[in-house]
C-alpha cells in the first residue's frame, strides 16, 4: 500500500473533521462558559449564542489539498479514490446544512472567490498529468508517453477559455442590473446631476478636492545661531522678526506655533 498514510490522514483528518463540523463541540463548550461567567444580560446570551461564519481561510485550502490527493493518486494508488469519495459526499451534505441554517454570513460575494478555486484546480490537473507521464515512462508503456502531451494542452487551453468567457462576470458588474440601479437611483433622485457626483464619487476621501478658505504665505526662514530676538516690524499675519547681526539691512520672519 503506497497510500497508506495518506488513507489514514484522509480517515482521521477528513472523516473526523466533518464528523466534529456536525457535532461543532467547540462551540458548544464556548458558549456554556460564556454563560456561566459572562452572560449577565438576554443581549449577552444572543451575542454568545450568535454562530460564527464559515471560516473561509481555513475550509477551502483543506478542500482544495483533498481534491489534489485525489487526482495525484488516482494514477498512483486508485485504491485512494473510494475514501476521497466519501469524504466529498460527507463534505456536501455537512457544509450545505451549516452553510443553510446554522453559520451566519455576515457577507456575501457574489462567488467572487471561485476564480481562485478554479484556478488551483487546473492546476491539480497538470501535477496529475505530469506525474502521469513520469509513471509511464519509468514503465514498459513509455513510448505512449508522447501522446500524453495534448493533456496539459487541453487543459491549458479550457482554462483560458474559462477565463476569458466566465471571469468577467466575477469582476464586471452586469449591464441589466446596472441599468435597474440608475433608474432606481433616478426615481429616487431625479434632479440628481450624474455627471457631477461620479466626478470624484469613486475617489479617497483624502483625494476630493476641497476648498481653501484661507491661502498660506510662504515665508522664508533662516536659520542662524547668532540671531537675536530684538523688536522689530512685525508682518499682519503673526511673524516674528528676528535681527541678524551679520546683515544688519537683513530681517528674518519667522512664523511662531500658536499654542
Amino acid at each position: 500500500m503506497k497510500a497508506t498514510f495518506f488513507i489514514t490522514y484522509i480517515m482521521v483528518d477528513g472523516w473526523a473533521g466533518i464528523a466534529s463540523e456536525i457535532l461543532r463541540l467547540k462551540p458548544l463548550i464556548i458558549f456554556h462558559l460564556k454563560n456561566m461567567f459572562l452572560v449577565k444580560t438576554q443581549r449577552d446570551r444572543e451575542l454568545a449564542m450568535n454562530p460564527p461564519r464559515v471560516d473561509f481561510p481555513e475550509t477551502i485550502p483543506s478542500l482544495q489539498l483533498y481534491f489534489l490527493l485525489g487526482l495525484v493518486y488516482a494514477v498512483v494508488t486508485p485504491i485512494l479514490l473510494p475514501f476521497i469519495v466519501v469524504f466529498f459526499a460527507f463534505a456536501y451534505l455537512v457544509y450545505r446544512h451549516q452553510v443553510i441554517n446554522v453559520y451566519n454570513q455576515r457577507y456575501e460575494s457574489g462567488a467572487a472567490f471561485w476564480p481562485h478555486v478554479h484556478s488551483r484546480i487546473i492546476a491539480s490537473l497538470l501535477i496529475s498529468q505530469l506525474l502521469l507521464f513520469g509513471l509511464l515512462s519509468t514503465k514498459k508503456a513509455a513510448n505512449s508517453t508522447p501522446f500524453l502531451i495534448a493533456l496539459p494542452i487541453l487543459t491549458l487551453s479550457f482554462h483560458k477559455y474559462c477565463k476569458h468567457r466566465f471571469e468577467p462576470a466575477f469582476w464586471k458588474f452586469p449591464l441589466e442590473e446596472a441599468m435597474a440601479k440608475d433608474i432606481a437611483d433616478h426615481t429616487a433622485e431625479p434632479d440628481l446631476n450624474l455627471r457631477a457626483y461620479l466626478a470624484d464619487a469613486y475617489l479617497h476621501p483624502i483625494f476630493r478636492s476641497f476648498e481653501v478658505d484661507e491661502e498660506e504665505e510662504l515665508v522664508e526662514v533662516r536659520v542662524n545661531k547668532h540671531q537675536t530676538h530684538v523688536p522689530g516690524p512685525t508682518s499682519t499675519s503673526g511673524n516674528v522678526c528676528y535681527y541678524d547681526p551679520e546683515h544688519p539691512q537683513h530681517y528674518t520672519y519667522q512664523r511662531e506655533a500658536e499654542p
